[in-house]
């Protein structure tokens, strides 16, 4: 699927993003697609202040449930489900 097809400028959609600091560290993020600035024609995500390329890299989806469903069927529990557990 080509990412620029499915999505427009100022949809929100949610992204599966991991940690760069611990790998195994995964959750569902909210995210904005806009024209990407460095690139014309084409579309980014707006997430935590930076605009990252829409590509086949990012898991993204149209509703926090899919996205959530997607995490729990990669990932398994969620940090509810742990109850605050961390190690």
């Amino acid at each position: 699927m080509d990412n620029n097809q499915a999505f427009k400028p100022g949809e929100v959609v949610y992204v599966i993003i991991r940690n760069p600091h611990a790998q195994d560290v995964a959750n569902v993020q909210q995210a904005a697609v806009v024209q990407n600035p460095e690139i014309p024609n084409q579309l980014a995500l707006f997430l935590h202040e930076t605009y990252y390329p829409l590509t086949e890299e990012f898991a993204v989806f149209p509703s926090e449930s899919e996205a959530e469903q997607a995490y729990q069927e990669a990932f398994g529990f969620s940090e509810d489900e742990l109850g605050g557990y961390y190690g």
